[in-house]
């Protein structure tokens, strides 16, 4: 069986970068479960979000980054179908 590759549905807007950035949904279904952590130092305003549908957005804050450019954001979601995700990128 062959199966389709699922494409990461957020754009990174860095507008406001580096303390903030935002996650848009560009994806054509929603994200469940949607979570965001900080590897590295600094500090991560905390992140969660139950739901996030397409088109809608989230905002990463971040405090300290500027003293690493070693740290990563971690982005774990969940499809409808039950399926996690992991994704990540650096400030």
């Amino acid at each position: 069986m062959l199966t389709t590759a699922y494409a990461v549905p957020f754009e990174l807007d860095r507008s406001r970068a580096p303390r903030v950035h935002r996650l848009v949904n560009r994806g054509d279904e929603p994200v469940l479960g949607l979570r965001v952590t900080l590897l590295g130092c600094g500090l991560l305003v905390p992140v969660a979000s139950t739901r996030l549908e397409p088109g809608e957005s989230m905002t990463v804050s971040v405090i300290g980054i500027e003293l690493s450019r070693s740290a990563i954001a971690v982005v774990r979601w969940f499809r409808p179908t039950g399926e996690e995700y992991l994704w990540r990128f650096s400030f």
